[in-house]
């Protein structure tokens, strides 16, 4: 009998297995042949502690000690930088108070990022306190906990079938028994749900894309921050030598082993040649992953008010990897009855109970 078995071998799944495995037995399962291989492997890897929603910020700012000094830290210095052309002055401004930025003056960031067209650029801003973060580490490390403690983490597990009598049943190439589901299926969180007789909590998956391009003008990048355009219309981030491109959409699609739409991935680029002196004259490769956001945006946390032993890990959107310190430990505070560090305020912001079904 496992005490806690988990659906959703991505950042979330991990992170909850790894505080979960403190207090009882742990398994996590995963559908495909690798750990991280949906929205958690096709991540933008940026630490920003203003990025996001109240309770999104309240998080990241519980968490960011963690991903500073565990096992040596999981974050370098990267910078964020916002920029906007000289008709959007109104946008820029609202983006700049919500991520609590430093204006630059075009000069300053012409200085950073080289490529800039001064002609079109009239307003930058820039965040010091932005940082890559190592993504494969971070979540091969939680597995690492998860094992160290005891517990299994398992690939190529599919979830076929989900019976609940005195303890959960779980079928997924081989039978499962538990005393608490955790559900960190990501974009296949409702139908997870379904499975076990849940109500759905309303979870939209969206497709994000992504260009890598070469260095634009043959200029080392590796120092430049990563650059977002005003909206969120576009960003802009140094990768191994090369520059990764979004045009930031997020556009509603089913679950499924997302891939790029070329006319919006072009949109995107286009959007950020707009600003820039180089054109992109060649992409490299190109991929998409989907983020799962509930109907307010912000995660869900938590045991189920209809079910307590079916607990949610989902609706991470954009967020999962600067959150998942201190939401997977707030999930397991939830889940044990210890005394949550998260204020009250915003844990009401982050549970099931929130959501009208």
């Amino acid at each position: 009998m496992i005490d806690f078995l988990i659906v959703g071998g991505g950042i979330a799944g991990l992170s909850a297995g790894a505080r979960l495995s403190e207090h009882g037995s742990v398994t996590v399962l995963e559908a495909e042949d690798v750990l991280g291989y949906h929205a958690s492997g096709r991540s933008a890897a940026l630490f920003e502690e203003s990025y996001g929603p109240s309770s999104v910020v309240a998080l990241n700012k519980a968490g960011a000690q963690y991903l500073r000094s565990e096992n040596g830290g999981y974050l370098t210095p990267r910078g964020l930088m916002l920029v906007g052309a000289n008709h959007q002055s109104e946008v820029f401004e609202a983006d700049c108070a919500d991520l609590n930025m430093q204006r630059l003056s075009v000069d300053q960031a012409l200085s950073r990022v080289p490529i800039l067209n001064t002609d079109i650029v009239g307003f930058a801003a820039i965040s010091e306190g932005a940082f890559d973060i190592d993504t494969d580490r971070l979540l091969q490390d939680f597995a690492r906990v998860i094992r160290r403690n005891g517990g299994a983490v398992l690939t190529k597990c599919e979830v076929t079938r989900i019976q609940k009598a005195a303890h959960w049943t779980v079928e997924a190439g081989q039978v499962f028994e538990a005393r608490h589901l955790i559900n960190a299926a990501g974009a296949w969180a409702d139908e997870i749900a379904a499975l076990a007789g849940v109500p759905p909590i309303g979870i939209t998956p969206r497709r994000r894309s992504m260009a890598r391009i070469p260095a634009p003008g043959g200029h080392d990048v590796s120092t430049w921050p990563m650059m977002l355009g005003t909206g969120e219309t576009w960003y802009a981030k140094p990768d191994a030598g090369k520059l990764l491109v979004s045009p930031s959409e997020a556009d509603p699609v089913t679950p499924h082993d997302a891939f790029a739409d070329d006319m919006v991935l072009a949109e995107g680029l286009a959007r950020y040649e707009e600003l820039m002196t180089e054109q992109v004259t060649r992409v490299e490769s190109n991929w998409a992953g989907l983020r799962s956001f509930a109907p307010d945006g912000t995660l869900v946390l938590g045991p189920d008010p209809s079910e307590p032993s079916f607990v949610w890990s989902a609706g991470q959107g954009g967020y999962g990897f600067q959150t998942a310190p201190a939401a997977s430990q707030l999930l397991a505070d939830l889940v044990t009855g210890d005394q949550p560090q998260i204020d009250q305020r915003f844990i009401s912001l982050l549970t099931p109970e929130r959501l009208n079904r």
